[in-house]
């Protein structure tokens, strides 16, 4: 009798990953793009946690889908604690607070710009909850192993667009913004705060461009403006297939920091909300990228730190990310 799918699967896993753990079989939530198993396994560690399922497809494709992962009741939280920091009721040192070049119109100030994106929450004690979530942490170990530092923090608050485009993002690749190595031990958790679709600007991504090198990023040239920060890749294939991932409250997106990505417009009237966090191994080491396609995002990163620290005071790319991370599990051993 012929093998189950699920059992050929244990087959070529038992060949290409003798870790000694058990392996437990359940089908994945993500969109299987491709047929053809990998040659090895490099970009996930048998921890009991994925199936076999889930780990071909995140090797093949570079993201895996989680439905309903974290709590409403942990996501209603999270939105009012960012009301309450749009409002000015809460004060964290080191926030970014970011806005839309072209949105007039806040949320819930009135006569402000819109809030559309809050960076670096590592210093809130209610978002920072998010990065520390027990169920995320599970997942997250799978691509990082179990020495974990939380690196990167952003709610973002994606707005109506004005008729000037500027709620897009272009795309691009996450690794651009990191010094640090090795890319496959990096991964991102991002999580739908209410329903994500088409029409408010889902996540948009090219499958399997995880496997690819880091590409060229710089300002599109946009007619209608382009918000600060948002590099993207110049030239990239766009006949590549590409995947929209159309989500639900609480569903959580793993994705690759190599892996093409961006989002479109919001076509609707309110605002589109998702909270995430990028992970590295705290076995990561920095690296120099002085003479490297990402000098352009380190000498913009550096003129930020002055301008919010103070112009006699020097931080270094490197240095401006020791700063953010906070390790969430295991030990701090590099990073």
């Amino acid at each position: 009798m012929a093998l189950r799918a699920a059992d050929r699967l244990k087959v070529v896993l038992n060949h290409l990953d003798r870790s000694g753990v058990a392996v437990r079989t359940s089908f994945t939530s993500a969109q299987n793009l491709s047929h053809h198993h990998p040659e090895a396994l490099q970009y996930t560690f048998d921890t009991d946690v994925l199936s076999p399922e889930q780990r071909l497809a995140y090797e093949e494709n570079g993201f895996i889908l989680i439905k309903n992962l974290v709590s409403e009741e942990d996501i209603n939280r999270f939105r009012k604690e960012f009301e309450c920091i749009c409002k000015g009721d809460v004060k964290i040192p080191g926030l970014l607070v970011m806005r839309d070049v072209s949105i007039a119109k806040s949320e819930f100030v009135q006569g402000e710009k819109a809030v559309t994106k809050l960076q670096d929450f590592q210093e809130d004690p209610e978002l920072f909850r998010y990065c520390t979530l027990p169920q995320i942490l599970r997942y997250v170990g799978c691509f990082t192993g179990p020495n974990i530092m939380a690196m990167h923090t952003m709610l973002i608050n994606k707005p109506p667009d004005t008729g000037r485009k500027t709620s897009r993002h272009p795309m691009h690749q996450d690794l651009h913004y990191f010094p640090f190595r090795p890319a496959d031990r990096i991964v991102c958790a991002w999580t739908a705060m209410e329903e994500v679709s088409r029409k408010n600007g889902c996540l948009v991504v090219l499958p399997g461009t995880h496997k690819g090198t880091l590409q060229e990023h710089n300002y599109p040239e946009w007619e209608g403006g382009v918000n600060k920060m948002y590099h993207g890749i110049q030239n990239y294939n766009h006949s590549h297939p590409r995947v929209h991932l159309e989500m639900g409250k609480g569903d959580t997106v793993f994705f690759h920091p190599l892996l093409i990505h961006g989002s479109g417009m919001n076509r609707t009237q309110g605002f589109r909300k998702a909270i995430s966090c990028h992970y590295a191994s705290a076995d990561c080491h920095y690296v120099d990228v002085k003479g490297t396609t990402q000098e352009n995002i380190s000498k913009e990163v550096e003129e930020l730190a002055r301008k919010r620290i103070g112009s006699d005071i020097t931080i270094s790319f490197q240095d401006s990310w020791a700063l953010r991370g906070r390790l969430v599990q295991g030990d701090r051993t590099s990073l």
